[in-house]
């Protein structure tokens, strides 16, 4: 029992690590899985909701997709469990062939969150593959002159799989003048040799078969068999020798086809045909095979396809040098391919806005890119930059990832919409370089109230004008769009002689056009002062608001009325002016004391008066006045004083003045019937 409890908390242990690791991972946004190789399409990978805390219901709604960098897309994303399954079938001998540690990246964007999560899937190995020889059946020809002890070389098997499932040893059957011997390439490959352990005699054995197998590690173990027929010549005693057992030469990828790349040599010290050497490639694959030729020969070797840095950066390339009898010897040749600045940038926008609120703040996120460029070292070294003058900037985010943020102000009345242009430019020589544009339109808000058009309104409306008549037009504009730019007009609250103005005049909603209610009187109302306002559509609304002068415009709808004379009313020079047959002098206000101003106030009397009957007085002061209320106080009105016009008297003088066309005025206006209503009407008064 005590056993059992300790083995399972060894197990939850281990278990409670593996889930903190993958926790640090999701926390740091990288996700790590392992998965074997040839699993069919739609193999479970990893559980990536749970792994990052995502709510299955809202994977859909945010976004969430799988983008691959490669050229093929090997992962998906399960919408309804959250699972990374595979989208075909992986052949990691296909992928990696020359990296023994597999490993595809790929990238989750959460694209309402503007987020990315890295993945990395290991490709584990399995034993798929069965060692093979380039050439299943191999002829050796060798002279019975050869020492034992002498060693060929012969062409390996081939095992694309991963340790342990690789090659692992040789075996070598069918002959007792042969055994096998193995030797440690540069690279840590086994390279199978056969060894002459006993003479050879021509007279008694011309030939010999032999089998040469190669098992790899696998469980169970695949296994892949050559036969090796030996040839026995007569003696050729010097086989060619290498000038150097390995030739190295570096090559830049954008070398011309066609263009030489190094040549090996050997020397053989036979004469004859034992001395002549022909070149072979003993070992090449197949894509090498494509790229490179070889005189047979000169030992030059060409190119005869396009290098491609990114593709393949060294080949290993493995010549015999044959002469005429037989023997050989082996050289390698390493040729590493340099990169050249031969790859743009790649630009792509991974996640972007279409349109943003200009009451954004600063640093909204409206784009997310993804840079990268297949060159390596200086020339794979990447800057972005934005166009200038512009209210965003770059901001570096996870990896080879941008993030475009707002980075200033937004006002959608200065620019309504951005065509912004990001470009990557790498740091090779001369420079290569892309773009993206990054389309944004501006949303309004409602942050500009109408403004009218004049800083005040005035306008002049003669009396007795109709009902509903057209007085004038207030106009605002508003700067924002849309219902935000619309405006309505509405008239303040107000009184004008105790009555609200709103029932003298009312605005058009919609136009701003003010219209008289009533018809106006200028003996009533001289003018109408009153605000009018407008208000946007935005929420909440702003407003303005501006002052409207309306002036009434006097017109002669009054006819004169000055009654009948009254003939024994005079003045005497010991009477002050007053009310007819009044006594009193200081009953009628305040008059002159002295001789002058008593001649001077006769004089504006006798002016008025004829002035008066006219209809053309323009000495003011009020209505009945004659101007003299402003000289001699408000209470003094012609209803105090007798028709000056018909007989006057001025003291210090025996004459009456008498105006004889006021009589006639009167006379005319008696007999005429009356004055018309509206005259009729202030009489009343």
């Amino acid at each position: 029992m005590g056993a059992a409890g300790r083995r399972w908390g060894r197990r939850e242990r281990t278990l409670l690590w593996g889930v903190l690791v993958a926790a640090w991972d999701a926390a740091w946004g990288q996700l790590r899985y392992s998965v074997p190789e040839e699993l069919p399409k739609g193999s479970f990978v990893g559980d990536v909701a749970t792994d990052l805390g995502l709510e299955l219901p809202a994977l859909s709604d945010r976004g969430v997709r799988i983008l691959d960098r490669g050229r093929a897309k090997y992962f998906a994303l399960h919408g309804k469990t959250g699972h990374l399954v595979t989208a075909e079938r992986i052949d990691r001998e296909q992928l990696c062939r020359l990296v023994e540690k597999c490993v595809l990246r790929c990238e989750m964007i959460v694209e309402r969150e503007m987020k990315v999560y890295g993945i990395e899937v290991e490709i584990t190995d399995i034993n798929d593959n069965t060692p093979s020889f380039r050439d299943t059946e191999t002829e050796l020809r060798m002279s019975e002159s050869t020492a034992p002890g002498a060693q060929f070389r012969l062409a390996g098997a081939y095992d694309p799989d991963a340790r342990p499932n690789s090659l692992q040893r040789y075996e070598l059957s069918g002959d007792e003048h042969f055994s096998l011997a193995v030797q440690a390439g540069l690279g840590g490959d086994q390279r199978p040799e056969l060894v002459l352990e006993k003479a050879l005699d021509r007279e008694e054995a011309a030939f010999h078969e032999l089998v040469l197998r190669a098992r790899d590690g696998g469980e169970p173990a695949r296994t892949g068999t050559a036969r090796i027929r030996v040839v026995v010549l007569d003696a050729n005693d010097n086989a060619p020798v290498f000038s150097q057992a390995e030739y190295t030469v570096r090559v830049a990828e954008d070398v011309p086809v066609g263009s030489a790349l190094v040549a090996v040599k050997a020397f053989d010290a036979d004469e004859g045909l034992n001395g002549h050497v022909k070149y072979i490639f003993h070992k090449i694959s197949d894509g090498a095979s494509e790229l490179f030729q070889l005189d047979s020969e000169t030992g030059e070797i060409s190119l005869k396809g396009s290098l491609d840095f990114e593709e393949i950066s060294s080949h290993e390339l493995e010549i015999h040098a044959h002469d005429g009898g037989g023997l050989f010897d082996t050289a390698n040749v390493a040729i590493t391919v340099t990169d050249v600045n031969d790859n743009a940038p790649e630009l792509a926008m991974s996640s972007s806005l279409s349109e943003i609120s200009e009451d954004a703040p600063l640093g909204t996120v409206v784009a997310l890119l993804h840079v990268q460029d297949r060159d390596s070292g200086v020339n794979g070294q990447v800057r972005c930059s934005l166009d200038e003058g512009v209210p965003f900037r770059l901001r570096s985010s996870q990896g080879s990832y941008y993030s475009v943020v707002t980075a200033g102000e937004l006002d959608r009345e200065k620019v309504s919409e951005y065509n912004v242009t990001v470009r990557a430019v790498d740091s090779g020589s001369p420079t290569l370089q892309s773009s993206a544009l990054l389309a944004l339109r501006v949303l309004d808000v409602n942050d500009n109230a109408p403004v009218f058009t004049e800083a005040r309104y005035g306008a002049r409306l003669a009396e007795n004008n109709a009902a509903g008549a057209l007085v004038l037009t207030v106009r605002a504009s508003d700067a924002d769009w849309g219902q935000n730019a619309r405006v309505r007009y509405r008239l303040s609250e107000g009184r004008v002689r105790g009555a609200p103005v709103s029932s003298y005049v009312s605005v058009q909603a919609e136009t701003g056009a003010l219209y008289a209610l009533r018809s106006f009187d200028y003996e009533e109302v001289r003018e109408v002062r009153l605000w009018v306002w407008a208000e946007d559509g935005g929420a909440p609304a702003l407003s303005s608001n501006v002052s409207v002068l309306l002036e009434i415009v006097d017109e002669n709808d009054n006819a004169p009325q000055q009654p009948q004379p009254n003939t024994d009313w005079r003045f005497s020079q010991t009477q002050r002016p007053g009310t007819s047959g009044s006594q009193n002098g200081e009953e009628g206000g305040a008059w002159p004391n002295n001789q002058f101003d008593t001649e001077v106030l006769q004089a504006m009397i006798l002016a008025s008066a004829n002035e008066a009957a006219d209809g053309n007085s323009t000495l003011g002061g009020g209505t009945g006045t004659m101007g003299l209320s402003a000289r001699y106080g408000p209470q003094f009105t012609l209803q105090h004083v007798p028709d000056y016009r018909q007989n006057v008297y001025i003291p210090g003088s025996t004459a009456t003045l008498t105006n004889a066309a006021g009589k006639r005025d009167a006379k005319n206006a008696g007999a005429s019937g009356g004055n018309k209503k509206k005259s009729g009407k202030k009489e009343k008064k």
